[in-house]
C-alpha cells in the first residue's frame, strides 16, 4: 500500500498513517544483546536508561563527553559496543558529542517522526539503544553529523 492509497482510505487511512508515523505496527527488531526492562534499569543510570531505552534526549551542554578530546574509543553505555573513534569527533557547537562517521557496522538507523517531521535516528547495532540522530550538515569527508547523547556513550582513552 502506498501513501496515496492510505490517504484515500478515509478514517482507515488516518489510522494507518498514525500507526505508520508512530512506528507502531512495525515488528520489533531483535539485537544480538538484549536484556529485560528490569535488567536495563538495574544496569543503567536513570538518565542513560531514559536515553537508551526510552529515546529521550539529554539537555545540551550537560555531558562531559562533549568536551572529551583525548585519543580513544566511544562505546555504547548499554552494551559496550564500540561506536566511534575519537579521530572522527568534532565540535559541532550543539552541546552534544558529534562525530562525522561511526565505526563499520557499529550503528543502525531508522526514521523518527517524534517532532512531527522526519529525522534519522541512530541506534546501537548490538543492543538497539537510542544514541541520537544523524544530520547532513557535518564536516568533510562524509558531510554527516552524528549528534549523540553523551549519556548513551562511554569513553575509553587509548
Amino acid at each position: 500500500m502506498n501513501r496515496r492509497q492510505l490517504l484515500n482510505g478515509g478514517l482507515y487511512g488516518v489510522a494507518a498513517i498514525t500507526l505508520w508515523r508512530s512506528g507502531a505496527g512495525n515488528a520489533a527488531a531483535s539485537y544480538p544483546f538484549s536484556l529485560s526492562d528490569a535488567e536495563w534499569r538495574k544496569r543503567l543510570s536513570p538518565l542513560a536508561y531514559n536515553v537508551l531505552r526510552k529515546h529521550a534526549t539529554e539537555r545540551p551542554f550537560t555531558s562531559p563527553l562533549d568536551k572529551e578530546h583525548r585519543d580513544g574509543i566511544f562505546s555504547c553505555a548499554g552494551c559496550g559496543q564500540r561506536l566511534f573513534r575519537s579521530a572522527t569527533k568534532f565540535d559541532s557547537g550543539t552541546g552534544w558529542p558529534s562525530f562525522w562517521a561511526p565505526l563499520p557496522k557499529a550503528v543502525g538507523t531508522s526514521r523518527d517522526f517524534k517532532l512531527g517531521y522526519p529525522r534519522t535516528e541512530v541506534h546501537c547495532a548490538r543492543c538497539g539503544g537510542h544514541l541520537g540522530h544523524v544530520f547532513d550538515d557535518g564536516p568533510r569527508p562524509t558531510g554527516k553529523r552524528y549528534c549523540m547523547n553523551g549519556a548513551a556513550l562511554s569513553f575509553a582513552p587509548a
